[in-house]
């Protein structure tokens, strides 16, 4: 188990990722004010963001969190798919709201966050499972074969995000020139 006490960088890391939720409202709240979507720029955006969505639901669909290194589905790839489908959302709403300070806000958010996330990721799985996560790190652990469940995407809360991007899409929609 990770030992945040331990190590003043990852308490403060920790301090802002539990701001991530409600700083993402309120950065989604400002970007939908300075969105400037045409027809053409949602048509160019929402594919990129619904890649980055079915990303997210295929890492939800085979991820067991804090119970193991997962290595199936899209973890067999590459060590943070979820984040990898976060970005293209991003990327995809940014396209989509034709507007250079969203870009700005948006990205920005996104490093920021993402980063911090997968820092705390990081630490957490190296306490948790040590060489295990070593070796997954070093592309020596072996993919296993688990396969793709609903169940799990519902139980990881993807729906959430699909969620989101629907409303996301709307709005961007009804703003619309």
């Amino acid at each position: 188990m990770l030992d945040l006490k331990s190590d003043p960088t990852l308490q403060f890391l920790f301090g802002i990722a539990r701001r991530r939720v409600a700083t993402g409202f309120i950065v989604a709240a400002v970007v939908f004010i300075f969105a400037r979507p045409t027809w053409r720029s949602i048509l160019m955006g929402v594919p990129i963001a619904i890649l980055g969505e079915s990303i997210r639901v295929w890492a939800a669909g085979h991820l067991i969190k804090g119970q193991e290194v997962t290595t199936s589905g899209p973890y067999a790839f590459v060590r943070h798919p979820l984040y990898v489908g976060s970005v293209l959302l991003g990327l995809g709403f940014v396209v989509a709201a034709a507007s250079l300070l969203v870009a700005v806000i948006v990205l920005g958010y996104l490093a920021l966050m993402i980063g911090v996330a997968i820092r705390l990721e990081e630490a957490t799985l190296r306490a948790d499972f040590g060489e295990i996560h070593a070796r997954y790190v070093a592309g020596k652990l072996p993919a296993s074969a688990r396969r793709f469940s609903v169940r799990r995407v519902r139980e990881n809360r993807e729906h959430q995000s699909l969620l989101g991007l629907l409303v996301s899409v709307a709005v961007l929609c009804l703003l619309a020139a």
